[in-house]
């Protein structure tokens, strides 16, 4: 297929987690064959922190404005078999309908931030999607899944919204032998709805476990928060660095938006990359979690303080290695980047065949070798 792109960034992972997904999928895709243009908007402050500038597994499409856009893509959107536009593209509900005019092809939205989204749907407020787009596009891929894509069709009038979760690369991702720096970990940007979280679960820990060791990586943290003297704050990691960063933990953390617990069946790329490295993982509760990892086998709950330095003292090296090599199995069954490829593939499959939607459970028998 020839696919055409429009998402927030691929060039650059710095305080947003789109990027990875990005490359991630696109890169199974054009293993399979399949060509590829990315068209992202040239933003400053992504273009000031670039970490993958030219990628190898797609053409590159950097627009200085909609009119530039509009002016330089429109035969390769016309020509697209496939036409994606992603969620936070500046000006996206402008660049989205001048995609769903301009394809001939399938037309999709791919929202990474599914609650956001629908959140700001329902408050009038969303800047990348209007209501009138949704039953206007042929698919709505989505990063959340469950009842939720039951709502994009009955509520908002969407023909086909299937998950297409978030994935990792096992060329990446794998367990990485080294000496742990820290006992617990957490990597994510600032939010404010998951700082009470991170306070609770890791900061609080750290208050009250001096002999143990923390880390926090992310981008846009005030600079009035204090941190405990055993709390280690990195203000950014490149992906490239992940799988070092996490094998360097005991254990890592896992903390979701507020928007993402009240949907469920949202899991983070997070999530999926540490379980590919084989740190087990402590994590926050929401619905639909145990769809993706077993509890107490593949993962770890925790809603408060005490269940952290509890798991920190109960398990032992031996049995910390165990949850995390089980996990690690279970993301290589389901959810690596090509088995985000393929599931792609299939809901393409459903709507050439004439299909009146691709199946949502076509891509429960997919298998793909680790």
């Amino acid at each position: 297929m020839q696919i055409v792109v429009a998402g927030l960034s691929i060039t650059s992972s710095w305080g947003n987690g789109h990027a990875t997904t990005y490359r991630s999928l696109l890169r199974a895709l054009a293993a399979r064959g399949h060509r590829i243009l990315f068209l992202e908007r040239d933003m400053p402050w992504y273009a000031d922190n670039r970490d993958l500038p030219r990628p190898s597994f797609c053409s590159l499409g950097l627009y200085s404005s909609l009119d530039d856009l509009m002016q330089r893509y429109a035969a390769e959107v016309a020509r697209a078999d496939l036409a994606i536009v992603g969620s936070y593209v500046p000006e996206g509900i402008a660049v989205g309908d001048w995609v769903l005019a301009q394809g001939r092809g399938v037309r999709a939205f791919y929202d990474i931030d599914t609650p956001v989204t629908l959140a700001a749907l329902a408050e009038g407020r969303c800047e990348y999607l209007s209501r009138a787009q949704l039953p206007r596009y042929d698919l709505y891929l989505s990063f959340t899944g469950g009842p939720t894509l039951t709502h994009l069709e009955e509520e908002y009038g969407s023909p086909a919204a299937r998950p297409l979760y978030c994935s990792f690369d096992p060329s990446a991702y794998f367990p990485e032998k080294t000496s742990h720096h820290w006992d617990l970990g957490y990597m994510g940007t600032y939010s404010p709805d998951r700082q009470p979280t991170l306070d609770r679960l890791l900061v609080e820990v750290a208050k009250r476990q001096r002999d143990q060791r923390f880390v926090v990586a992310g981008p846009l943290y005030p600079e009035s928060l204090s941190w405990p003297e055993n709390v280690l704050r990195i203000d950014h990691i490149a992906p490239q660095q992940h799988r070092s960063f996490y094998s360097a933990q005991r254990f890592t953390l896992n903390v979701t938006r507020a928007d993402m617990i009240e949907r469920g069946y949202s899991p983070s790329v997070r999530l999926f990359e540490a379980a590919a490295c084989g740190v087990p993982i402590l994590s926050d509760v929401w619905p639909g979690l145990e769809h993706f990892f077993e509890p107490g086998r593949e993962i770890v709950f925790a809603e408060q303080g005490a269940e952290v330095e509890d798991a920190l003292q109960r398990y032992s090296p031996a049995e910390a290695r165990r949850i995390g090599a089980r996990a690690r199995r279970r993301v290589l069954q389901a959810h690596s980047a090509m088995h985000r490829a393929i599931e792609l593939e299939s809901y393409m499959e459903g709507l050439s065949s004439g299909a009146s939607k691709p199946s949502r459970n076509a891509s429960a028998a997919l298998r793909v070798a680790p």
